[in-house]
């Protein structure tokens, strides 16, 4: 665990906000891989596309810090290269539908894998994510899922990896994307449980939840999740967290007794 800020308000927080996808579930793992292949395909086929080196490390450092977005967004960024390249661009729709189609052939193979008893909700949980869970709902504080990912996919999902109970809401992604940002969630949830500075932490492994949680006077806690390797710092992850605002960093949630000492002091 790393603290950055160490002076923070301790035991003050009554609400905590957790995105899902890299902070709680590993369900997507891999989705950064596909979202790659996606980008670089449309961007190399452009007339003035970079040097594949160049081209990929502009990709990754794209995805990375755009991690936290709704997806759709992302997609809008991709059309926005393809025509600075002089490209023709299919619509953000389009990508979304293709590149959602490729993650959720992964993401059904791990669900089936779950409900046959091959895998165990467990297997595809963030280290540590259950029981830290269990030690806030201990200590009475109220839990929400504001995810990027399409609300319908992260309540079922939630479900079957055995979660759900620990949240009085959880939200996602809408077709009417503008209208459910997590700036906008965030703000929400602060107006109706009218919280001070320091009443809210969120937990999540992208800058838009660290950022609008720092904005309302909010801890952030960011997830730097080595989504493949299940163990370590993912360095890109902990730098685009640092920027934007987090209070500390921490690899997943397997050093409960730490993080919550530093939470509550």
């Amino acid at each position: 665990m790393e603290i950055i800020h160490p002076n923070i308000s301790h035991n003050r927080i009554r609400v905590a906000i957790f995105d899902f996808d890299g902070t709680l579930s590993l369900l997507r793992s891999g989705w950064t891989q596909i979202m790659h292949a996606l980008m670089f395909g449309e961007l190399n086929r452009t007339p003035r596309h970079e040097d594949t080196t160049v081209l990929d490390a502009f990709i990754t450092d794209l995805i990375y810090s755009t991690s936290g977005q709704q997806t759709i967004y992302q997609m809008m960024r991709l059309a926005e290269e393809v025509s600075n390249r002089g490209g023709m661009p299919d619509t953000p729709q389009e990508y979304l539908r293709i590149f959602t189609e490729e993650l959720l052939a992964r993401v059904n193979e791990r669900i089936i894998a779950i409900e046959s008893g091959a895998n165990t909700p467990a297997d595809w949980l963030v280290p540590g994510a259950l029981e830290f869970l269990q030690a806030l709902a201990a200590r009475g504080i109220t839990c929400y899922i504001v995810s990027g990912t399409g609300e319908d996919f992260v309540r079922d999902e939630a479900a079957l990896l055995g979660i759900a109970p620990y949240f009085a809401g959880i939200f996602g992604a809408h077709a009417d994307y503008k209208n459910h940002s997590k700036k906008i969630v965030i703000g929400k949830l602060v107006a109706q449980h009218a919280l001070q500075p320091g009443e809210l932490v969120t937990f999540g492994d992208g800058a838009p939840e660290i950022a609008d949680t720092k904005a309302v006077g909010g801890i952030g806690v960011g997830l730097a999740t080595d989504e493949e390797k299940r163990a370590g710092i993912h360095p890109q992850k902990r730098a685009v967290l640092v920027q934007a605002g987090a209070d500390a960093i921490v690899p997943d949630f397997s050093e409960c007794a730490a993080l919550t000492a530093y939470l509550f002091g």
